[in-house]
């Protein structure tokens, strides 16, 4: 349970210092998104996130990567054979999304070689503003490597792709920190409500990878 604490203090740590610029003096527009964060963090510290199952029944989701390709990522999940998790951020966040970026970025150190076996997905909720060219630049800032996709496009498709994942809060300001992991093809999604530890990924990442 300590580790867990300290595991997510520093994610919350490295992401918030590391990420963004201190905050000027005016009133800081983010202070709901960063209040929702303290909570996420406090309430993970004490125990795992609850997870639960969903039904993904999404037959097409267009979007655009951020290499400005344009993506089904509802095809490209249906042939996609290796674990996925995903989740939902948007650039100019400077709460929960560093944190959840932070997190997927220590686990694709801790994977190590196996990163290549996984599937990372990030999906911007802020596709008027996240071009393929800010979310390349946010990308490299987390050390994304070729396994970690980001995605953008319009303002619908986001908001089709979060109705998918049972993920749309309206704006985007009531975000909620939540990771979303399906083993393989063909399996059920898992929903992880709160901030996951990298190291609570690596695991169900791993056990994925080593059942036939």
């Amino acid at each position: 349970m300590k580790s867990r604490t300290l595991s997510l203090c520093a994610a919350l740590t490295a992401a918030l210092a590391c990420s963004f610029p201190a905050a000027a003096a005016d009133p800081d527009p983010h202070a709901h998104h960063r209040a929702m964060a303290a909570a996420a963090a406090a309430a993970a510290s004490v125990a795992e996130p609850p997870q639960s199952r969903i039904e993904f029944g999404a037959k097409s989701l267009r979007l655009v990567r951020a290499d400005g390709s344009a993506a089904d990522l509802a095809a490209d999940l249906a042939i996609e054979t290796r674990p996925v998790l995903l989740n939902f951020v948007f650039t100019t966040c400077t709460a929960i999304c560093p944190v959840m970026s932070h997190v997927f970025s220590q686990v694709q150190t801790g994977l190590g070689v196996d990163a290549a076996k996984v599937r990372m997905i990030s999906i911007s909720i802020d596709p008027e503003q996240d071009t393929p060219e800010r979310l390349r630049a946010y990308a490299e800032r987390f050390g994304a490597g070729p396994q970690w996709t980001f995605y953008t496009g319009t303002a619908p498709g986001s908001i089709a792709a979060q109705r998918a994942f049972g993920a749309y809060r309206g704006d985007r300001m009531n975000h909620e920190a939540r990771t979303f992991l399906r083993a393989a093809r063909g399996k059920v999604w898992t929903r992880i409500d709160g901030l996951a530890t990298p190291e609570s990924l690596v695991k169900q990442v791993r056990a994925a990878l080593s059942t036939p």
